[in-house]
Parts: C-alpha cells; sequence; structure tokens
C-alpha cells in the first residue's frame, strides 16, 4: 500500500493488531469505554485548561532558578523554551484536530509505530505524572511562610509531605465530579491566577525603577557563559514551565469540535504564556536588590521568590496576595495536570501497557477515574523522596521531551504523503516535524549528565517491562517488534553516551559545541529512521 493511502489510525485495525490496541474493532472494550466520556468542552474551556496547566508553579520559582544558573541570559532561554514549545505544538496541533483521541499523546505512537515503541513511551509517560508533584510542593513551599515547619532548606519536611498528601487528595476528588464541573471550575481559576502573576510585573517593575544596565553588570549578560542558559532550560525549570500547552490535546476526545477548538486553544494559551514569562524572568533581574547579588545570580537565593522581592520593596499587601495566589495557581496547575494525566494513563491501559482494570470509565461523570486513583498515588511517590520543587521538575522535564519528540515522528509517520488527503492541519509538518524532533533532543542533551544518567535508564525500564508484559506472545511476533522500536532504543542509548563524553556535565572528550553537532546530527538521522520504521509497520498492518 503507498503511503498516500495509508489507514485512517481510527478505523478497526486488522485482527493481527488488533491484540496490541486492546480493542477488535469499533465494538471492542475500547471503544465502549471511549463513547463514555462526555463531549462538554468548546474553545474557552479549552483554552482555559491549557493556559490553567502552563501557570502552575513554574511562574513562583522558574525565574530565579533560570537567573541561578544563567543570569540575564535567562530572558532568550525563556524565548528559546518558547520556540521548542511552538514546535511541539505545531506537532500536537497537527494530530489531536485530525485524530481527536483521550490521552492521544500515548495512542499516536502506537498507531504510528508499534507497542514496543507505545510501551517504553508509556512507561516514560507514567513516570512523568510525578511532575504534578511539583506543583503541590510550590504550594506547600509557599505556605511554609505561615508554618515554617513544612520546609525545611530545599526539601518538605515530614509534616510538608503530609499536607501535600492530603492536598494531592482534594484535588482527585475534585477531578474525579465530573469534567463539565471540571472544566468550569478550572475557567474560573485561570481567569484569577493569571491576573496576578501580570500584577506582580506591573508593579515589581514600577518599584524596581529598572535600568537596562542591570543586564550587564555582575558578570554580564552571560556571567557563567552561553553553554549556562542551555543548562537552564531543563534544570532551571523553562521546560517544564511551559508544559501544559499541550493539555487541550489530552482532551481532545472530549471537544464538541476538535478540529476547529484545538488548534486555537493550544496556540492561544501557548502564546501568552511566553509574553508572561519573558515579563515575570525581567521583572525578577530588576527586582533582586543590589546587596543579593554580593556573590553574583548564583548566589541568589529566596524560598519564595516574588513575594519576598515584593516585600523587600515595601509591597506588603501584594506579597500577601501573591501567597494566597501560590496556593491557588500551583494548585489549578495541578487540577488540570491530574485530569490531563488521567487521560494519558487510560489510554496507557487501552494500549495494553497498563491492565485494563485502568481502562474503566465512569459512566456518569465520564471521567476515567481508576486511572485518576493510579496517578495519585504515583504523584505521593514522588513526594517523599525528591520534596523539592527544583528536585522534581529537572529529573521529570527529560521525560516530557521524550513524549514531545515521539510525538513529531508520529506525526510524520501518520502523514501521508499526498497532502490532498487532507490529514493534518499544519502544512509544512515536512520540516516541523524534524526539526521538533532535533531541538527536543538537544534540549533533553543539555540538561546534563548527571540528569540524563537517572533518566534515561529509568525510560529504558520500559523495555523489559515490554518483554514481561507481552511474555505470552510468539518470539518470533517479539522479535519482529524489537526492530520496529530499535530506532527509540538506539536514540537514548545514543543520548546516554553522548552526555557521559560530552560536555555538558560529562568527561568533555568532545568539547562544546561539536558535542551539540554531533547530538543533532544524530537525532536527524533517528528521526527518519523512526519515520521509515513506522511506514513499514503501517504497511504490514494494513496488509
Amino acid at each position: 500500500m503507498s503511503s498516500s493511502s495509508q489507514p485512517v489510525p481510527r478505523d478497526p485495525l486488522s485482527p493481527a493488531e488488533a491484540t496490541w490496541d486492546g480493542r477488535t474493532g469499533d465494538d471492542g472494550p475500547a471503544h465502549g469505554q471511549e463513547r463514555k466520556l462526555h463531549r462538554h468542552l468548546g474553545y474557552w474551556r479549552l483554552a482555559g485548561i491549557g493556559l490553567g496547566d502552563i501557570i502552575g508553579s513554574g511562574w513562583l520559582f522558574a525565574a530565579m532558578y533560570a537567573a541561578r544558573i544563567a543570569g540575564p541570559l535567562s530572558l532568550l532561554c525563556w524565548l528559546a523554551g518558547g520556540a521548542l514549545a511552538a514546535l511541539v505544538a505545531l506537532v500536537m496541533v497537527d494530530l489531536g484536530s485530525s485524530r481527536p483521541e483521550a490521552g492521544g499523546t500515548v495512542r499516536w505512537p502506537l498507531y504510528a509505530n508499534g507497542p514496543l515503541v507505545a510501551s517504553m513511551l508509556g512507561w516514560a509517560v507514567l513516570l512523568a505524572v510525578g511532575a504534578n508533584a511539583a506543583e503541590v510542593a510550590a504550594i506547600v513551599q509557599y505556605l511554609a511562610h505561615w508554618r515554617p515547619q513544612l520546609y525545611n532548606g530545599s526539601r518538605l519536611t515530614w509534616s510538608g509531605v503530609g499536607l501535600a498528601l492530603v492536598i494531592t487528595v482534594l484535588l482527585g476528588v475534585l477531578n474525579a465530579l465530573g469534567v463539565r464541573l471540571f472544566a468550569r471550575l478550572n475557567l474560573l481559576i485561570t481567569v484569577v491566577k493569571l491576573v496576578v502573576p501580570v500584577l506582580t510585573v506591573v508593579l515589581l517593575l514600577l518599584a524596581a525603577r529598572f535600568e537596562p544596565r542591570r543586564l550587564t553588570e555582575h558578570g554580564g549578560f552571560a556571567p557563567y557563559g552561553w553553554s549556562a542558559g542551555l543548562t537552564a532550560l531543563s534544570v532551571g525549570g523553562i521546560v517544564y514551565a511551559f508544559n501544559g500547552f499541550q493539555s487541550p490535546v489530552e482532551f481532545s476526545g472530549e471537544v464538541r469540535d476538535p478540529r476547529r477548538d484545538v488548534p486555537r486553544s493550544v496556540l492561544t494559551g501557548l502564546a501568552l504564556a511566553v509574553l508572561l514569562y519573558l515579563g515575570l524572568q525581567l521583572t525578577f533581574l530588576a527586582a533582586v536588590p543590589e546587596r543579593a547579588l554580593t556573590h553574583g545570580w548564583r548566589g541568589v537565593d529566596f524560598d519564595s521568590p516574588f513575594a519576598e522581592l515584593a516585600l523587600l520593596l515595601n509591597l506588603h499587601w501584594l506579597s500577601m496576595v501573591m501567597y494566597a495566589d501560590a496556593v491557588l495557581s500551583p494548585g489549578g496547575s495541578a487540577l488540570v495536570g491530574l485530569a490531563a494525566t488521567a487521560r494519558r494513563t487510560y489510554a496507557l491501559a487501552k494500549n495494553g501497557t497498563l491492565p485494563r482494570w485502568f481502562m474503566r470509565v465512569d459512566a456518569g461523570s465520564g471521567i476515567p477515574r481508576r486511572a485518576l486513583l493510579l496517578n495519585l498515588a504515583i504523584t505521593a511517590m514522588f513526594l517523599a523522596p525528591l520534596g523539592g520543587w527544583q528536585d522534581i521538575v529537572s529529573t521529570l522535564g527529560d521525560l516530557l521531551l521524550m513524549v514531545y519528540a515521539t510525538s513529531a515522528v508520529a506525526a510524520r509517520t501518520l502523514r501521508p504523503a499526498d497532502p490532498a488527503t487532507g490529514a493534518g492541519r499544519v502544512p509544512a509538518m515536512r520540516w516541523v516535524a524534524p526539526l521538533a524532533f532535533v531541538v527536543a533532543t538537544l534540549f533533553v542533551y543539555w540538561s546534563a549528565w548527571h540528569r540524563l544518567r537517572v533518566t534515561v535508564p529509568l525510560t529504558l525500564l520500559g523495555l523489559p517491562l515490554f518483554w514481561v508484559t507481552r511474555r505470552g506472545e510468539p518470539a518470533a511476533r517479539l522479535l519482529r517488534e524489537l526492530r520496529k522500536g530499535a530506532w527509540l532504543i538506539v536514540w537514548l542509548l545514543a543520548l546516554l553516551t553522548f552526555s557521559a563524553v560530552g560536555g555538558f556535565g560529562g568527561g568533555n572528550l568532545v568539547p562544546k559545541p561539536y558535542d551539540s553537532l554531533a547530538v543533532g546530527g544524530c537525532g536527524l538521522a533517528v528521526f527518519f529512521w523512526g519515520v521509515r520504521s513506522g511506514r513499514r509497520h503501517l504497511a504490514e498492518t494494513a496488509g
């Protein structure tokens, strides 16, 4: 079959493929659960979901951590992070509008590259559920202003972890009540929590009397070198702060008109987020007092950055507003995050990565409550060992980037070669998809060796888990799936190897910038390998 006549993935699968997908046709168990989802979401509620997920704990902390790592260069880091998010957003829009499905980010790799890739990515997605813990940790960290016993040094105390668990359960209960109530509540919270950071930017800039020379003092615009800006993207929380722009895509199976509303809601939320985060970074750079810069930007340390800056500038009422919003903003983001990840976990059960028990959708509320319950447990597990906002986001940021990268492969694979067929919404996907994959690959690499040596092996654990969950299948079939997914394994191993010998925390055997050039070239080659493998997979399943 030619690429221009590839099957639409939402159609019934062949009998050989159906056992991997968890359904046997339009009347299969997966479709039965899919029909229980309620299509109540329109543009405004969907845009509120996207923006509500983005504006969480990132605005409270990321500006300080980015400044500590890169100094004033952090301003350009936000533009770079926004550019990556825009590339991935185009990929997500293309897939979400043409193939709307709850938890689509873990369904599309199954359609495009088969069960091995879907299982390994699904394992990474399941671990990335822990990102919700960062939002809850941010709430407790700001509450420590009134109850210092909740936070000690750079992590939550045991009493802080206990309070975080209570908050997590409360957010889960609100999610379980139904998608319509959730969307209305989130839209109200989003409007309120958007006002506070905007007010913070305006009032702190006026009170600080910003002078442009601040950006070139204390070591210059790039006091720790230009490569520090690359590290700030992941470790500083910039990539994490933009995470959430894809949330409307996860709800595409519950949208009245996904082809119209998914693209508009994703791009609206992302554009507003870029403007807001740039303003917040400039505000932080302007408002830090000179006495806090005795040891340069790396010596700046606040438990509650913007609230403490407001106190130093005698804006006590604004500080109190920010402490209150520090509960609302990450709380609202965690509310959306738990809802979005519940759809992904539900989709993992459809894929067969998780037991079918988690695929059950409650008919009354339209919520996959069992998937939600599993996500609450995973979020709780991440609170105790990590305990601090930066520890959580820097550990999980790479997992999110891996999801973005594999979505780019799926977008190019599933798009027919003949654009006249009308698949997708982005006409430039021929170059957007490989560029998004390469940039995501570089961002993962720039997060440095001490992070990758943890996250890459964690992701590779998905390979033995795949063999365990499919141990009853014929060996020949498992080996065939291994060949289809070999590109993903090679990509992960190459990232780990380059990180070990490169200039970002590794042995520096391949110095900058040659290491980044090599990683980018490798990423481009792996992308086209993944697409070719996916096209062969589609041809086999269509036959």
